[in-house]
């Protein structure tokens, strides 16, 4: 999977630079997600804005992604969602559980 990592003060940003996000490279997603987490990240923004389409099985990746985040009480969001990626959150009903924002300088860092 083609993704890359900014260490910034306030995020670490993984910006995924692939257009799909598919059982093809899912797996590689979690993986990455988990070994951020791992590394305590507080504050972690997973960059979409180059994906144009996700399936189950990415959409599954960032679950546990998210759900690793709030075991170590850690904010995951997505940023620049795409509006086809964007209504595959809204089909499965995850867009009432990811925080999601078109600009990371649309958040504050506090919770």
């Amino acid at each position: 999977m083609n993704v890359e990592v900014e260490r910034g003060e306030q995020w670490t940003v993984l910006r995924v630079l692939e257009e799909r996000v598919d059982a093809h490279n899912s797996g590689e997603l979690k993986s990455v997600l988990l070994e951020l987490l791992e590394k305590n990240v507080a504050s972690l923004a997973v960059d979409l804005s180059q994906v144009r389409f996700i399936d189950s099985s990415g959409l599954g990746a960032l679950l546990a992604g998210y759900k690793n985040a709030n075991l170590r009480q850690a904010r995951l969001l997505l940023v620049g969602v795409q509006p086809r990626v964007q209504s595959m959150f809204e089909l499965t009903r995850l867009h009432h559980v990811f925080e999601m924002v078109n600009h990371l300088d649309e958040v504050s860092i506090q919770q």
